[in-house]
């Protein structure tokens, strides 16, 4: 324990030289380029960080620009599926209007071509109605004027009537 009280001055000289030479050997040749190394490292991991720092502010970017993007295709969408159901309501209408108007020139072709066969109809019963009257008339004035009392008889009476008017 003794050795540890005793103090040399000639040692502890020689311990500071040593220490002071070793110092300035560290700060000529190990400490500048272990501050540079220091100093680079910093740089580049703040560099990082910056770059970090735009990638997450053009990612927010993208991602914003990607949303925009989305809500213009989806109210495109929207507006192409109103247009195609408005063009679709339209053609629909269009289609029932000329149906109808085709229906009712239809029905209109119908009740003319029933009219014009009625009238046909009846001018052939009323052509019919008249020939049978003729051969009834014919027939009976046969069977009348057989006899010459009564075709003489006929033939004044139409005189008379005829001298009347």
């Amino acid at each position: 324990m003794e050795l540890l009280h005793q103090f040399s001055s000639g040692l502890f000289i020689i311990q500071s030289i040593i220490f002071l030479i070793l110092l300035f050997v560290l700060g000529k040749f190990a400490w500048k380029p272990i501050l540079k190394s220091i100093d680079e490292r910093e740089t580049s991991i703040i560099d990082a960080l910056n770059q970090a720092k735009l990638a997450k502010q053009e990612m927010a970017q993208l991602k914003e620009d990607n949303e925009r993007i989305l809500r213009e295709a989806r109210a495109e969408r929207d507006g192409i599926l109103k247009e195609a159901r408005e063009m679709k309501d339209k053609i629909v209408n269009q289609a029932k209007d000329s149906a109808k108007v085709e229906g009712e020139k239809l029905i209109e072709a119908a009740r003319q071509s029933i009219q014009t066969e009625k009238n046909a109809a009846m001018a052939d019963i009323k052509t019919q109605i008249g020939t049978l009257s003729v051969n009834i008339a014919e027939n009976i004035l046969r069977e009348k004027l057989n006899n010459d009392g009564a075709h003489n008889a006929l033939v004044e009476n139409i005189l008379n009537k005829s001298n009347l008017n």
